[in-house]
């Protein structure tokens, strides 16, 4: 029955990612770089007789006007009506008699001066968070007019002081992962064998220079769409990334300011500029759990730090790994403990660069904490597949860097090693602790060797994967 969903889910994914590529106009290049797994989401609720208004959350840049309006909207829809609440905050007006969906769409035609067909037509709420009416309507929508189309998103919709739980279908973008990194770079063989989750040397070879290509470039779409557009040499092309990644990083430190609130903007520079400096520190082993002495002057506490970090995760900028250091048992948060967590950052390019760590030495693979990238890595690519939180596992010197809780409750360690040596002494530690029905090792190699007691091996690209278990 695995298999047979399995060969469902590489048919689906391959029949769209082939359909997005049909496209032979001169745009249709730029597009291919682009293309979101997410759009499949919004085509199912599109499908559906009745539906709730979605709202897309994610960081800044991560694409999502791009998703909603081109990859799902201009596709899948007779039109798109967009209201970018950030460019146009006048857009407010069509909310001051109230917030009666009907009333607003009449006066949306009139200030448009064109006629929007609630059967045919998308109305794209852009920037949201910019206009509280407009993130209160939402809820009316849902009760007045769930025949409509209606997606809104936002930057900062985790820092929103109220939304309407329960009347939104709520969704997040996050910078592209390893897949769709695979898919911008339009190879369709090396997609179906990386789906297929094929092992052998040419297909690794080839998988594991771009994942070191990745984790440079890292899943800003802007910084992928010029990896890929074939322009330059090596050269330019790390140059042209590099730019990209600065003034995204300038763009953040910009909002702190902004959207700080009761936050002081310079204690989320300190937490988000330190969250890679404590990463870099992991020479050897797991990362270790974030320290919280030294990041802001005379604050010493997790309790002195809170508004940052959590202002920091909210925003999408930052994501938690618990630790435990109990034996894991579900549910897993009942073990958490709020001051003990790991911090990493959502890009792997932004981490890369607020490090100043070039493509060669990526390439290299000689740097003695490439360890701490591929466990960010892995972070990430739980953090997208809706795998949050994420939990660790820590006792002694023994260290587990994921405890993947399936469906049906069974919690799978997994070890997470950057090199080819498959030799794991922490989660050896760990079995004969808990004796677990399975545990996992994501590597550096190809291997398919079954490791230690049965241990399962993965290629460490392969971590956008671990919801197949």
């Amino acid at each position: 029955m695995r298999i047979k969903v399995l060969r469902i889910d590489i048919f689906l994914r391959i029949k769209v990612f082939l359909s997005l590529q049909s496209s032979s106009s001169p745009s249709s290049l730029q597009k291919r770089y682009m293309e979101r797994l997410l759009t499949e989401k919004l085509i199912a609720w599109k499908s559906q007789s009745s539906r709730k208004p979605v709202l897309l959350d994610g960081a800044r840049q991560v694409g999502k006007s791009y998703l909603v309006e081109h990859l799902f909207g201009k596709r899948c829809f007779a039109q798109v009506h967009k209201l970018d609440f950030m460019q146009e905050p006048g857009l407010a007006e069509l909310f001051a008699d109230g917030l009666n969906p009907k009333s607003f769409i009449s006066k949306l035609e009139i200030r448009r001066n064109t006629g929007v067909n609630l059967a045919k037509d998308l109305i794209f709420f852009d920037e949201i968070g910019e206009c509280q009416s407009a993130v209160d309507s939402l809820k009316y929508f849902a009760e007045e007019l769930p025949q409509a189309f209606v997606c809104a998103s936002g930057s900062s919709i985790g820092l929103l002081g109220s939304f309407p739980v329960g009347k939104v279908e709520f969704m997040e973008l996050f910078p592209m992962t390893f897949e769709e990194f695979v898919m911008a770079d339009g190879n369709r063989g090396l997609i179906e064998a990386f789906r297929e989750q094929r092992r052998n040397a040419q297909v690794h070879s080839s998988l594991w220079s771009m994942l070191l290509d990745y984790y440079f470039v890292g899943g800003m779409p802007e910084a992928v769409q010029a990896w890929f557009d074939g322009k330059g040499e090596l050269l330019e092309r790390c140059e042209r990334v590099t730019r990209i990644h600065d003034a995204l990083i300038a763009g953040y430190q910009v909002d702190f300011g902004k959207y700080s609130g009761k936050v002081h903007a310079g204690h989320l520079q300190s937490v988000f500029r330190n969250i890679p400096r404590q990463l870099s520190k992991n020479l050897d082993g797991s990362v270790q759990r974030f320290l919280f002495k030294g990041v802001v002057e005379r604050k010493k506490r997790y309790a002195e730090l809170r508004g940052p970090i959590d202002w920091l995760e909210k925003a999408k900028l930052a994501s938690k790994c618990h630790t435990l250091d109990c034996r894991p048992a579900p549910p897993l948060s009942a073990l958490a403990k709020d001051n003990m967590f790991k911090l990493f950052v959502f890009d792997l390019g932004i981490l890369s660069r607020l490090l100043d760590m070039g493509y060669a030495e990526h390439q290299a693979q000689k740097i003695a904490y490439k360890g701490f990238i591929a466990e960010n890595f892995v972070q990430n690519e739980l953090r997208a597949q809706g795998r949050y939180p994420t939990y660790a596992w820590q006792q002694a010197r023994s260290e587990v860097e994921c405890l993947l809780k399936t469906k049906n409750g069974e919690i799978i360690p997994v070890e997470v090693k950057s090199g080819e040596r498959t030799r794991a002494k922490s989660l050896r530690s760990y079995i004969e602790r808990y004796a677990p029905s399975r545990a996992l090792k994501l590597i550096g190699g190809y291997s398919a060797d079954a490791g230690d007691r049965g241990t399962m091996v993965w290629p460490l690209y392969d971590a956008g994967f671990l919801h197949r278990l």
